[in-house]
């Protein structure tokens, strides 16, 4: 058995070696088509990560990675990544027309910023039924409880959200 062992070991050293020299040779054209398509650093390298994720876990199960493949991954990560953002504004919008507010643009980040100081547990019912776009029942089977008890969380993360969400003041200072 120990000479299994070694082999299996020596083989994830072999296979840990050479996609390190595959991420040194490729992470930087990859970061790079990347931050032209986005425009922004900080996204580029968390998808750059993703790419390399995949890549991994295309080799582990005995995939080859070739440069091509590595593009063709990043190009399929962004366009995962802009669905996510096209949810996102959309979930937005959604939140904004069942409070009755302006929908935000896209600089907009009143929305976000609300949905992070929301508890949790308010948070989490909002997303499953705004974004995710789950009903009642398909949010009870996420949260564990009944359809019901998801209409009250619902009504209750509303309100929490409304009493965070900034409003529009008037120069007086009273709210609109």
């Amino acid at each position: 058995m120990r000479g299994v062992e070694t082999i299996q070991n020596g083989g994830n050293r072999e296979r840990a070696a050479r996609f390190t020299d595959l991420y040194a040779r490729g992470s930087p054209r990859v970061a790079a088509f990347l931050y032209r398509r986005t425009g922004d650093r900080g996204t580029s390298e968390e998808l750059t990560s993703d790419v390399f994720r995949i890549a991994w876990e295309h080799t582990a199960d005995g995939g080859r990675v070739t440069p091509g493949w590595l593009f063709v991954t990043a190009r399929n990560v962004l366009r995962n990544h802009w669905r996510s953002e096209s949810r996102l504004r959309e979930l937005h919008r959604r939140i904004t027309d069942e409070l009755d507010r302006a929908p935000a643009d896209e600089r907009d980040t009143a929305v976000l910023d609300t949905l992070d100081r929301l508890p949790g547990h308010h948070r989490e019912v909002l997303i499953l039924s705004y974004w995710d776009g789950l009903g009642a029942a398909e949010a009870g089977a996420v949260l564990g409880c009944g359809a019901p008890a998801v209409w009250v969380r619902l009504h209750r993360a509303r309100k929490a959200f409304r009493e965070l969400f900034p409003t529009a003041t008037d120069p007086t200072g009273e709210q609109a």
